[in-house]
């Protein structure tokens, strides 16, 4: 059999559907998946990492606003349905599956013409408009929060919860020998996200000089984002690595880290809920940020505003929690009970109907 996943332009749509396949593989080891995503994301070196092929089509984005970019898209989306019809007729798959991503949309449309089955994912509280049209030619719709059920047909929709990767089996101190890290320091791990945020990065900078010496920084910039400015915090700051981008290395700088600081997509929000870690959350204003608000209220995450708050109360906080075991087990706990991890047996069954179904 073969599957198709779809999604791109972030890793957003990306880590939970490459653990959706480690979690199928498991089930089903003769089970062929290839992935479809954009020229330029960074889930091409993720997906490929994986040993899964990648086709890459023309990505088009609709805007809900006035944009003289809505009418070159227009030209990008008629190209990428195209693409589409050629590739579903090329690889004949079994099933498309998306967790959102304007590239999946022609993807899904076209093999809807098809008869393929498809099941789209809805990870965030709030669906955004992607999902909300593939849900219209989509077999089986699944949901992370119970919330988001009232936007998709009761009919063919159900709670799942959120895939993860597995990134556990790593000790905290086969983490801190991997960096090259002493036992005793405190570590601090800034998820910029696969592309970088440019306000969490800085954040971080303007935050090393409040903290001490012995703490060390794991600090991921994200590939689209310039190293210059963390390059020249080294000189301040003598245990703060700085990297573009991590594969496996991912598990181990969770395993060492004491505190996650990070942006709020749902995919590093549900590797968060796996491990149980303590994190400030540094939200895009929308989805994002009604993600974190919701846990911090629920006491899994301390979220922070962009515009309004800065570098100096990032390490306020942080060293709060550094100097508070038990707060930091408690917010690790609150995020695991309050983000669902979806089972993995319940997984591999959605997509046994769907394949059956066809």
């Amino acid at each position: 059999m073969k599957i198709i996943l779809s999604g791109g332009g972030t890793l957003g749509p990306v880590t939970p559907l490459l653990a959706l396949r480690e979690m199928y593989l498991k089930a089903h080891p003769d089970a062929q998946f290839v992935w479809v995503g954009t020229k330029d994301g960074p889930e091409r070196a993720l997906v490929t990492k994986a040993g899964v092929p990648f086709f890459e089509i023309s990505a088009g984005k609709l805007r809900r606003y006035f944009s003289l970019m809505n009418f070159f898209d227009i030209f990008r989306i008629l190209a990428a349905f195209f693409q589409s019809l050629y590739l579903v007729w090329q690889e004949r798959p079994d099933l498309l599956i998306s967790a959102g991503g304007f590239v999946s949309v022609p993807l899904h449309i076209a093999g809807w013409m098809f008869g393929v089955p498809s099941w789209i994912h809805q990870q965030d509280a709030v669906p955004g408009l992607a999902n909300k049209i593939m849900a219209k030619f989509a077999d089986r719709i699944t949901v992370t929060f119970k919330d988001s059920l009232a936007s998709f047909s009761i009919k063919k929709s159900e709670v799942l919860g959120n895939m993860a990767r597995a990134l556990g089996g790593v000790t905290e101190a086969d983490g801190k020998k991997f960096f090259n890290i002493n036992a005793a320091d405190p570590v601090i791990f800034v998820i910029g996200g696969g592309t970088g945020s440019f306000r969490l990065n800085q954040m971080t900078v303007e935050a090393l000089p409040a903290w001490p010496k012995n703490w060390q920084v794991i600090h991921l910039v994200g590939r689209e984002r310039s190293k210059e400015l963390a390059e020249r915090a080294q000189n301040v700051f003598p245990n703060y690595h700085v990297f573009e981008f991590f594969t496996d290395e991912m598990r181990y700088a969770y395993a060492a880290a004491d505190v996650v600081v990070a942006r709020a997509g749902m995919g590093t929000l549900t590797e968060l809920a796996a491990l149980k870690k303590a994190a400030i959350l540094l939200p895009i204003v929308g989805h994002q940020q009604a993600n974190a608000l919701y846990l911090e209220k629920n006491g899994g995450a301390i979220v922070l505003h962009e515009n309004t708050d800065s570098g100096l109360k990032l390490a306020k906080l942080v060293e709060e929690l550094i100097d508070d075991d038990s707060r930091r087990a408690q917010m690790g706990e609150a995020i695991g009970r309050v983000l669902l991890i979806a089972r993995p047996e319940r997984v591999v069954g959605v997509v046994d109907e769907l394949i059956e179904k066809k």
